[in-house]
C-alpha cells in the first residue's frame, strides 16, 4: 500500500476511497477485477460514505438522537392504527406536494415513534427536517427572545422542508408564541410540509395558545392541506411497564 496515495486521497476529501482501498485492492488481486470493475467499486464506496455522512449530519440538524423505523413499530398491539397510511407517509411523497400531517391520539400509543420514522424517511429522500417537542419549542422561543434571535429562529423553522412539532397542547407557550407560530404557518403554507402530534382536539388549540383568532388562522392553513390521522388504542408504554413489573415479580 502506498501511503502517499492514501494521503492524496484524503487531501482530495475522498476518505471513502481511502478507507476502502486496501480491501478493494485485495479483492482485485483475488477475483480478479478489471480496471473498470475496480473503479466502479471504489467510486461506489466513496458515494456510500458521503451518503452516510450526509444522512448523519441531517439527523443531527433535525434533532433526531435515535433513529426510529416503522418496521420496528408493533402494529399488532393496536391493530386499528392505519398502517398503510403511515407507511405511505414515510416515503415522504407528501412533502413534494407540500401537504401536512396531523396525528391525534392518546398518550403512549406511538405518535412520537411514527413522527420520527416519517422524519427519517424524509431525510432519506433528500429533504431537511426539524423535530421539536412543544417543550423544546417553548425553550427555543424563550432563548431566542432573550438573545435577540427570534427572527432567525422563525426563519429556520419556516424554511425547513418538514417541520415536526410533537406533543402540541401539552404545554402552554409564552405570550408571543401564538403570533410566532402563526407567522411560521403562514409562511410555510403551500410551500413546505408540517407534521403535528397531539392528544388535544383542535377546538382546544385556542385555549393552550392563549389566542383564539391566531389558533383559528393556524388551523385554517394547516388543515387545508393536512392528512388527519386518528391513532386509537391502548398505551404501549403502560403495557411495557406492566410486562416489566410482571417479570420482576416472577
Amino acid at each position: 500500500m502506498n501511503p502517499q496515495l492514501l494521503s492524496q486521497l484524503r487531501q482530495l476529501r475522498l476518505s471513502g476511497m481511502a478507507e476502502a482501498l486496501p480491501l478493494r485492492l485485495e479483492q482485485a488481486r483475488s477475483a480478479p477485477l478489471d480496471c473498470a470493475e475496480f473503479l466502479e467499486l471504489i467510486v461506489g464506496d466513496e458515494l456510500t460514505r458521503r451518503a452516510d455522512r450526509l444522512f448523519a449530519r441531517r439527523l443531527k440538524q433535525a434533532g433526531i438522537a435515535q433513529v426510529k423505523e416503522l418496521s420496528d413499530f408493533d402494529f399488532t398491539f393496536n391493530p386499528k392504527i392505519p398502517r398503510a397510511r403511515l407507511v405511505e407517509l414515510a416515503t415522504a411523497r407528501f412533502i413534494a406536494s407540500h401537504q401536512g400531517v396531523l396525528l391525534i391520539g392518546p398518550p403512549g400509543i406511538g405518535k412520537t415513534h411514527v413522527a420520527i420514522a416519517i422524519a427519517v424517511g424524509a431525510i432519506r429522500a433528500g429533504y431537511r427536517a426539524i423535530v421539536r417537542s412543544v417543550f423544546d419549542l417553548a425553550q427555543d422561543f424563550a432563548e431566542a427572545e432573550a438573545a435577540g434571535e427570534r427572527r432567525a429562529l422563525v426563519q429556520r423553522l419556516t424554511q425547513v422542508d418538514l417541520l415536526v412539532l410533537e406533543d402540541f397542547g401539552m404545554k402552554k407557550l409564552g405570550p408571543s408564541a401564538a403570533e410566532d407560530l402563526l407567522e411560521i404557518f403562514v409562511r410555510r403554507h403551500e410551500t413546505t410540509s408540517s407534521l403535528i402530534t397531539t392528544n388535544r382536539p383542535t377546538q382546544d388549540w385556542g385555549q393552550f395558545l392563549g389566542d383564539i383568532p391566531a389558533a383559528t388562522a393556524i388551523l385554517d392553513r394547516f388543515l387545508a392541506l393536512a392528512d388527519v390521522i386518528q391513532m386509537q388504542g391502548k398505551s404501549f408504554r403502560l403495557h411495557q411497564r406492566a410486562r416489566r413489573a410482571a417479570k420482576e415479580n416472577t
